[in-house]
């Protein structure tokens, strides 16, 4: 893991040097933080992201939600969520799982070139925990590339992968669904929130994210380490 977290910071100073001065600069501008520092001392941010599709070549954002996680509690002070406004249409089938339409985003929604670099300036200095955080990584970075001309880099812990080594771990079979955000969290008796919004998605995360670091780590402190995916 130390490795890893070794390889994003060169990773980082590359991308630094490529960056043009702005918000990916300063972003860039900040180390990782080091595996070995204790979570209670971090500051480990639960991000979520609605899209128009699962391709960051044609797709969009449509919102962003994102909650922190400080020494291992959730303070919803820290709660932040924006709608992307987007060109062209929405599609139908994205409005009627994210409850985002045309009328909403040119209403509340600001372009992506104005909530990117809030969204860069939230996650300066942390970890980003996302479930399946394939998504979140690919579609910041997506947007980085476009508008600053130099990759999203950040040490990432994935709820998706820590439950499924824990399915693993105790040979459990894991069928279609399991390792879903919410067929996950009654495992843990969480309280069920409504699906599909940002906000409360990262909400979701983060205190799934709390449950299984309990379970893989009870009783004794942990580091970032034992938890970041990628």
């Amino acid at each position: 893991m130390f490795e890893r977290l070794f390889g994003k910071e060169y990773q980082r100073k590359q991308a630094l040097a490529r960056a043009a001065p702005g918000a990916l600069h300063d972003y860039l501008s900040q180390p990782f933080p080091e595996s070995r520092v204790g979570c209670r001392d971090a500051v480990i941010a639960a991000v979520d992201l609605e899209t128009t599709g699962l391709d960051p070549k044609k797709d969009h954002i449509l919102s962003v939600g994102l909650v922190e996680i400080r020494g291992m509690s959730i303070p919803l002070s820290t709660a932040w969520h924006a709608v992307v406004s987007i060109e062209g249409e929405i599609p139908a089938e994205s409005a009627v799982i994210h409850q985002i339409t045309d009328d909403h985003a040119a209403e509340t929604g600001r372009p992506i070139d104005v909530v990117l670099p809030e969204l860069l300036r939230r996650l300066r200095g942390r970890v980003m925990l996302a479930h399946y955080s394939r998504i979140e990584q690919q579609f910041i970075d997506s947007a980085c590339q476009k508008l600053f001309g130099a990759p999203f880099l950040i040490p990432t812990i994935d709820t998706l992968v820590l439950a499924q080594r824990m399915f693993e771990r105790r040979n459990h079979n894991i069928q279609t669904g399991d390792l879903r955000l919410f067929n996950l969290r009654p495992r843990y008796n969480l309280p069920h929130y409504r699906a599909h919004n940002a906000l409360s998605d990262a909400l979701s995360t983060a205190e799934l994210f709390l449950a299984l670091a309990t379970e893989i780590s009870p009783g004794k402190g942990c580091r970032l380490g034992d938890f970041i995916t990628n």
